[in-house]
């Protein structure tokens, strides 16, 4: 592709620069308007089947009609003989999956606002409508001054008042598209948010919650199986961002956040407060694909996980016709020795019969036995719902638990308001229907626990922020002054001071320096002569404050200043206040 002729007579592709599953992205050169663009080619394979250039439309119009700073622009659409294409926006940075590959694991108040900027674009879409349902880190573009860019609405669907109809296939990469988008149901603007949530459990743990060797096997994944808390990956995320990920993806849309507007203002809340409460309610590669719709109940646990190997069955088969031999002289005695022999052979039958129904009633006994001493009776059977132990102490937890036929165990503690051995959260959540014996991980209180503030002083004002959330405390008031001391954007002061022991998730407040605008010299005023000092003053932005007279009986130091309170060129904000002392002439001294 690269070196042919020009798209449209003024795109000349220069190099690839990204592939997905339906497309080819080259970095290109319009020669009309003199800029870099990324040109999006629709792969060969697809360039004759009207769905997949149906879907390539479907993006160009669908990103076209937005309007975002977090949106790739889209410059032109066209096509040239087998060539379907799309001009957009050039992005000089990486994929937000390569920055996953490179880091490992992200930071989580930086992934909260690469969330926050993927949240905002889809707030976009589906206030007009249209939704994404591709959402992966492959299609998040993070420019390099740390902007994020959603791009690739190649699959988007544009809603009704009925929301999307059902489709025949489903479509979207099985890493990270919501359970109803694998059963091939109705998709609205929750399934994005599902996504999104998919998607910021692998920024801060470094891995996507549901793998597998097929697609099919992690799409039933996503419908059937329970998520571990990306805190037990990365115990530095707070319990607020552990619980809003796990509000995000819910099984059920009801469940999660019910727009993207409500997912904003939670991530900003734990962006400045990391113990906001978020209560719930309660090697295949990731290109966009197209697979039939999951049904669950032509999947067993003998087949789901075994590539299509069936388990091989012993047959039992008997004839149960007798076979005689034509005897057309038979007498009374052959007649007898048949009929002796059909009595044998119904025995045998009989017997036969008796002993595989014995052999069932103890393997059913044995089941029985086996099944009460494990399962209480109820060996892969009844579910049973998760009671609701917040609140509770752990003992009290650990009863109700166990009367379920559960099994009750503290999986870590977190300092929080709440009394010492307090239940603050739980997995699964109250109400999930699982099997006997099934763990059931609290994490209870430890209390209100001391930490030490740390020094913030001469710290840019992002990194004393960081700090301070770091050691378990929370941001508290920030005031501007200005100062020729320290740099713009530096702490100046704190409050309270570093070293001093508080306790957990109090606030701490800050005073940042504007740097030297406002500032000024203060000038000198000795001999001058009280009457212009104020004028002077007041050009400089200064006040003037106490005037204090001294008697003298020189006449020509009358009206001079001699002193004030603000030595010269000190430099001092505007608005500041300089108190002088001056001379008043008069006879009456001696």
């Amino acid at each position: 592709m690269i070196g042919k002729k020009m798209l449209g007579n003024r795109y000349e592709l220069l190099e690839k620069i990204g592939e997905g599953g339906m497309a080819e992205v080259y970095k290109a050169k319009c020669h009309i308007l003199n800029r870099y663009v990324a040109v999006k080619i629709l792969k060969n394979e697809f360039a004759n089947n009207k769905d997949f250039v149906k879907k390539f439309q479907t993006e160009a119009r669908a990103a076209g009609s937005l309007s975002d700073s977090r949106i790739v622009n889209i410059y032109d659409v066209g096509n040239e003989g087998d060539i379907n294409y799309i001009v957009m926006e050039y992005i000089k940075g990486k994929t937000l999956k390569e920055l996953i590959n490179e880091k490992g694991k992200i930071e989580y108040i930086k992934a909260i606002d690469i969330a926050i900027g993927i949240a905002k674009a889809l707030e976009c879409a589906h206030k007009n409508d249209i939704i994404h349902r591709d959402i992966k880190p492959h299609n998040i573009m993070i420019t390099e001054e740390g902007n994020v860019k959603v791009t690739d609405f190649g699959i988007a669907r544009v809603s009704n008042f009925s929301t999307i109809t059902n489709t025949a296939k489903v479509v979207g990469s099985a890493h990270y598209f919501s359970p109803e988008q694998a059963r091939g149901t109705i998709v609205d603007c929750r399934s994005d948010l599902y996504s999104l949530g998919i998607l910021m459990y692998e920024m801060v743990t470094g891995k996507v919650p549901y793998d597998a060797d097929t697609p099919v096997s992690i799409a039933l994944k996503h419908i059937q199986e329970s998520v571990i808390p990306p805190v037990q990956f990365n115990s530095d995320i707070p319990k607020s961002l552990n619980n809003l990920i796990l509000k995000c993806i819910e099984k059920e849309p009801i469940k999660r956040y019910q727009n993207a507007a409500e997912l904003i203002e939670d991530l900003y809340s734990i962006k400045n407060n990391r113990d906001t409460q978020i209560k719930l309610n309660n090697n295949y590669d990731d290109f966009t694909r197209v697979m039939d719709p999951i049904n669950i109940d032509d999947f067993s646990k003998s087949n789901i996980y075994t590539d299509g190997k069936e388990e091989e069955k012993d047959e039992y088969e008997e004839d149960d016709e007798d076979e005689y031999e034509e005897d057309t002289d038979e007498d009374d005695n052959a007649l007898k020795r048949r009929k002796n022999r059909n009595s044998q052979k119904n025995n045998g039958k009989r017997k036969k019969i008796a002993i595989i129904a014995s052999s069932i009633v103890v393997i059913l006994a044995i089941v029985g036995i086996v099944s009460n001493l494990l399962f209480g009776g109820k060996l892969g059977g009844k579910k049973v719902e998760v009671p609701n132990i917040i609140g509770l102490n752990k003992e009290e937890a650990k009863k109700l638990v166990e009367e379920k036929g559960l099994v009750f165990l503290v999986e870590s503690s977190e300092a929080s308001d709440k009394p010492e051995g307090e239940v603050i959260s739980c997995s699964p959540n109250e109400g999930t229907k699982v099997k006997a014996k099934t763990k059931v991980k609290a994490i209870v209180s430890a209390g209100n626990k001391k930490v030490k503030v740390p020094d913030l002083k001469n710290l840019n004002i992002e990194e004393a922020k960081r700090k301070i959330i770091e050691n378990d405390l929370n941001v508290g008031d920030i005031k501007e002054q200005t100062s020729s001391e320290f740099k713009k954007g530096m702490v100046m002061e704190q409050s309270p001071s570093s070293g001093s022991e508080v306790t957990s998730g109090e606030k701490v407040d800050l005073i940042v320096s504007k740097g030297e605008e406002g500032v000024v010299l203060v000038p000198d005023l000795a001999g001058r002569d009280i009457k212009e000092v104020e004028q002077i003053l007041k050009s400089l932005k200064l006040k003037l404050g106490n005037k204090v007279e001294i008697n003298t009986n020189d006449k020509t130091k009358d009206g001079k200043v001699f002193n004030q309170s603000i030595s010269p060129n000190t430099k001092i904000e505007e608005g500041g206040e300089i108190s002088v002392s001056y001379f008043r002439y008069t006879n009456e001294l001696p």
